[in-house]
């Protein structure tokens, strides 16, 4: 698997107090309470992992929160369930994810996705999950996320979900 590309002078590292999450601004005030407030806590709690993209003046320019979760077997699409167990499924979960709002346009939510992604990808080889879920905060994250395959949740409009059969065919390159 190969790393994501990331633009020059920039890197993509685990959030710690030092970076400065309060000056982050996406454009999107769930989004940036989420990073200024909550993120580090629940990383500190074991209860998600945050990763900031970092660049050269050591500004956040966007960041992604993963997590683990359950999904009941109903709720998943019928295609995607087939074989499974009738009970709640492990699931990987993209709980977060923010672009500082004078990067937009630039391809960050993409590259941070693709890390995401792939972060999901290795720890499923350790940990298995059935699939990506993720809640969109508006339509346009709904629109971003379905140009990489997730599907709407039956009943949920903006709850997405990618299934690992599919993750393991893009890490493939398909």
């Amino acid at each position: 698997m190969k790393p994501v590309a990331l633009p020059p002078d920039q890197r993509i590292e685990p959030l710690a107090k030092s970076h400065p999450r309060r000056a982050f601004t996406s454009g999107h005030p769930l989004v940036d309470d989420w990073l200024h407030t909550k993120a580090l806590q629940n990383q500190e709690k074991r209860l998600s992992t945050t990763k900031v993209l970092i660049g050269p003046t050591k500004a956040i320019a966007g960041f992604y929160t993963l997590a683990t979760g359950q999904v009941d077997f109903g709720d998943l699409p019928a295609s995607e369930v087939k074989k499974l167990p009738r009970r709640h499924l492990p699931v990987a979960v993209l709980a977060w994810l923010g672009v500082a709002s004078d990067r937009h346009g630039q391809g960050l939510g993409t590259t941070l996705l693709a890390s995401a992604l792939r972060d999901c990808h290795a720890a499923g080889r350790t940990f298995a999950f059935v699939a990506v879920l993720l809640d969109c905060v508006d339509d346009g994250a709904k629109a971003f996320y379905s140009r990489f395959d997730f599907a709407e949740l039956p009943g949920h409009p903006y709850r997405l979900c990618l299934s690992a059969a599919r993750l393991d065919a893009m890490m493939a390159g398909g």
